[in-house]
């Protein structure tokens, strides 16, 4: 199980990602676009530079659903491989079929 405070910063970072997507997206979209002035497009950087960090999307880490754990996450599933072998094994997964010889 992971530290419930590091399971919490995750879920705060998903929270500022939710709230400033749509901002972020706009202030991103003046910077590339090649047709406005420059000065127009750099006060979009600043703009963006003084937006917290953890508003940006790649911040947030994936962790399992079950557990917190950060690694060997599976995207489709939600969870770590040790979750889904244990749900595996009680057969809460379905289409899961856990073999052993």
């Amino acid at each position: 199980m992971a530290k419930v405070s590091a399971i919490q910063k995750n879920q705060r970072r998903r929270k500022l990602v939710a709230r400033d997507a749509s901002k972020r997206a706009e202030l991103k979209a003046i910077t590339k676009n090649q047709e406005l002035p420059i000065e127009e497009r750099f006060r979009a950087t600043l703009k963006l530079a003084e937006m917290p960090r953890n508003g940006s999307k790649i911040r947030v880490r994936n962790r399992c659903e079950v557990t917190g754990r950060p690694r060997a996450y599976y995207r489709k599933l939600g969870m770590s491989r040790i979750a889904l072998r244990e749900l595996g094994s009680l057969a809460k997964v379905p289409g899961l079929v856990k073999s052993s010889w």
